[in-house]
């Protein structure tokens, strides 16, 4: 069932290091009229802890599941490759789609992120304008059409005030 916007606003995870690539798609999703709520990390090892929902993130009516978590590759200590393999390890986030925005277009890098588990490969457009039109597409496809599994239909809709991460 796609995500019903009038009764909840979708949760957006961004995982993206450069902070000017974080203030441009930030713009660029006010600028799309996106209503998606984003939570951005710069650290995978702190986006890794909100998803699990482990100390400080353990309230999931404040820290809610994303619907959608967007991803970068090249980030120190932990790169995209390696938390998308993490992501894909743990059982309840086994469903959670996915999207890599990479600067990348190497065919090395879409075979490996395909091959640890995403959903889409994005090539991070250039021009601002590319990339409003890049996070109207996301915004419809991920959150207006998409089928959730289960487990995000019932929390789109219920508004579940806890979700068991085990």
């Amino acid at each position: 069932m796609p995500f019903e916007a009038s009764t909840s606003k979708a949760t957006v995870l961004y995982v993206e290091d450069d902070s000017n690539d974080i203030l441009l798609l930030r713009h660029a999703f006010q600028k799309a009229e996106s209503d998606c709520q984003l939570q951005i990390f710069s650290d995978s090892e702190e986006a890794l802890a909100y998803l699990i929902g482990t100390d400080k993130f353990a309230d999931r009516q404040q820290f809610a599941l994303p619907h959608l978590a967007l991803l970068d590759l090249k980030m120190p200590r932990v790169n995209g490759f390696e938390l998308l393999t993490r992501i894909r390890r743990e059982p309840t986030l086994r469903r959670l789609p996915v999207v890599v925005l990479s600067s990348s277009n190497h065919a090395i890098d879409v075979k490996q992120a395909y091959d640890s588990g995403a959903n889409s490969y994005l090539v991070k457009p250039i021009d601002f304008k590319a990339l409003v039109e890049l996070v109207r597409y996301i915004h419809e496809y991920w959150i207006r059409l998409n089928h959730f599994p289960d487990f995000f239909q019932e929390r789109a809709t219920h508004h579940l005030s806890a979700v068991p991460i085990v």
